[in-house]
Parts: C-alpha cells; sequence; structure tokens
C-alpha cells in the first residue's frame, strides 16, 4: 500500500490553513526561546511572572503555548526581560515568494 506524500511549507500553520499562520508561527518561535530560557535558568512560575510583570497563570499560559492573548512585541519585552537581546535584521527577499518572520537564537 503507497501514501501520498505532500512537502510541507516549513510552516506547520500555513500547512494546517490556519489564519494569520505566519503570527502564529512567529509567537511560537519567540515563546519557545523565552521558555527555553526560563527552563535553562530553573525558574518556578512565580519567579517568571515577577521578572514578565505579569500573573502567574499568564505565565503558565505562556508555558503551555497558549499564545492568543500575548502580541509578538509582548513576547519580545519578556526575551529583553530574561537578559536577552533581541535583534531584528531586514534584509531583500532571497526568492520571489512572499517575505517571511524568522526567529533564530543564538546561544
Amino acid at each position: 500500500m503507497t501514501k501520498d506524500i505532500t512537502l510541507g511549507s516549513c510552516n506547520v500553520f500555513a500547512d494546517l490553513g490556519m489564519p494569520d499562520a505566519n503570527e502564529r508561527q512567529t509567537k511560537t518561535r519567540l515563546a519557545k526561546a523565552a521558555n527555553d530560557i526560563i527552563e535553562e535558568r530553573g525558574l518556578k512560575q512565580v519567579e517568571t511572572a515577577e521578572i514578565l510583570g505579569i500573573p502567574q497563570p499568564r505565565v503558565s499560559a505562556l508555558t503551555r503555548y497558549k499564545l492568543s492573548d500575548f502580541s509578538v512585541e509582548k513576547l519580545l519585552e519578556f526575551l529583553t526581560l530574561l537578559d536577552h537581546d533581541v535583534e531584528i535584521m531586514i534584509r531583500p527577499r532571497a526568492s520571489h515568494n512572499t517575505g517571511k518572520v524568522s526567529v533564530l537564537t543564538v546561544r
């Protein structure tokens, strides 16, 4: 039995036909970076809430990737509050496709 394989677009949200796929992917990658830092530092949710200036239930939402109530800007702010620099680079597109946003983490 053979199954057809469909090549993905590198954005699972777009592949699933979700609205705002690019924003969802960007938020998820930023949240992943923040959650990795929180885990590496061994921070508890109460400690994280204090650092980020948000209530503990919102930290819980962040760690569970329930990101609808967080803007990209707020997630960027969280990274800076966690003692990391955020660098945004604007450059010409590499191809004729639509421009994209990439989130790269340097450790």
